[in-house]
């Protein structure tokens, strides 16, 4: 799905100018980013199976880390490559994956809209001296495109 406006050179450099910074930090940014989405939203945890009986606290959890990083790699990935390859570059059996499992757990838009705040956060806190509103911007952007081609693809998996 094409939107208006689509994803400007600008926003294209304030992306890729901050992600080459918090790439070197890029799992500890993963877990911050995860942890600020339970804060928001407790209710959240019940969304990951692997979090639903786990014992031990959000962050020893063994698995959210290797999600937290998927998650937000693949995030950060596909907005660097927004602008080149003119749209969301995640590929199609994972966007049909995502979108099926983003169906299964009952994903709503309230839901991705936790997780832009707490993306955009996150950010804010790891880059404070690039941060200003048009970087906000572009990354929301980037944020909301990929979420526009995983909300395409929910539905059942077939």
């Amino acid at each position: 799905m094409e939107r208006k406006g689509g994803f400007t050179e600008e926003q294209e450099a304030l992306v890729v100018k901050s992600w080459t910074v918090m790439k070197k930090n890029s799992a500890e940014l993963a877990v911050k980013f995860f942890l600020k989405i339970f804060e928001i939203a407790p209710s959240a945890q019940k969304l990951f199976s692997f979090l639903k009986d786990s014992k031990v606290p959000l962050e020893q959890n063994p698995k959210l880390k290797p999600h937290a990083m998927s998650v937000f790699l693949m995030t950060c990935e596909s907005a660097v490559q927004l602008r080149k390859a003119g749209k969301v570059t995640v590929r199609e059996s994972t966007l049909k994956k995502l979108g099926a499992t983003h169906f299964k757990y009952g994903v709503v838009d309230e839901h991705y809209e936790v997780t832009k705040f707490a993306l955009l956060e996150t950010i804010k806190e790891a880059v404070p001296e690039m941060w200003s509103p048009a970087m906000k911007d572009a990354w929301g952007e980037a944020y909301n495109q990929l979420v526009d081609a995983i909300k395409a693809e929910m539905k059942p998996s077939i």
